[in-house]
């Protein structure tokens, strides 16, 4: 079956491909590697470009390539969702065997882009046992562990909750982390004696920028300088959001305490 779809049509399948994968965390590569590909198999040629907050897009028929479409879309915040690059994954390679008319693939995609994510509860305790195990990882016991897993929890929560305030996610990294050292420091000092150093370790330890660390160094490898120049720095700042805050609770409990 012959399905024809303008070139309008396929580059919103595309853009919205791309917008899905970008906003998951996904890196650079593989959302420009996607968008040609959802392009390619609709017969559109196509130039895209993409940065951590945009996507750039122009693509022309075959066979008029005089008349081209440009669309632009501004990626406004990014969260960690493999699932979803995973399902966009498979995907834009399904459309080289089976092509899907336009009404169908945009009724997938916002299907893919409002489907259920990880139960909260789920997600909850997944940051309670990583905080657990890096408490007692760099040197906590089983009780570091268990108040640093508790601290994590509540952090992580109040983050999900704040997660559509339009504040500087600097700024916000710096809060919790502030908050886990205090948080820690009043445990220590009002219910139970802990390793106060291990227990804030494993508790900021679901705020560290892992992610962008390891896709600004894979955007490196493939080439795109720009993006990974963009993500590292993002990491720098979070880094260093998470370190003053720390730092700022050390200090208050050095010389107030």
């Amino acid at each position: 079956m012959v399905i024809n779809v303008e070139v309008k049509e396929a580059l919103d399948v595309a853009l919205l491909s791309g917008e899905i994968l970008l906003t998951s965390g996904s890196e650079i590569y593989r959302v420009e590697d996607t968008i040609d590909r959802i392009c390619n198999a609709y017969g559109i040629k196509s130039e895209c470009f993409v940065t951590p907050t945009g996507i750039f897009i122009s693509g022309w028929s075959k066979d008029n390539p005089k008349e081209s479409v440009s669309l632009v879309k501004r990626i406004k915040s990014r969260t960690i969702n493999l699932h979803s690059i995973e399902i966009i994954n498979t995907f834009s390679r399904s459309l080289q065997t089976k092509k899907v008319p336009y009404d169908e693939a945009m009724e997938l995609l916002r299907g893919m882009e409002n489907a259920p994510y990880f139960p909260f509860y789920r997600r909850l305790i997944a940051s309670g046992v990583t905080s657990l195990a890096y408490a007692m990882l760099f040197g906590g016991t089983a009780v570091n562990g268990i108040v640093a897993g508790i601290i994590s929890m509540l952090i992580y929560a109040s983050r999900d909750k704040m997660s559509r305030v339009s504040l500087s996610p600097f700024f916000l990294d710096f809060v919790w982390s502030f908050i886990a050292g205090l948080m820690a420091i009043f445990a220590n000092r009002f219910i139970i004696p802990i390793d106060i150093n291990s227990v804030i370790v494993g508790s900021i330890i679901i705020l560290f920028p892992g992610l962008a660390i390891t896709n600004g160094i894979r955007d490196a490898l493939y080439g795109d300088i720009l993006s990974s120049q963009a993500r590292l720095t993002e990491a720098l700042f979070t880094v260093t959001a998470i370190g003053v805050g720390v730092g700022i609770v050390l200090l208050l409990m050095k010389y107030w305490m």
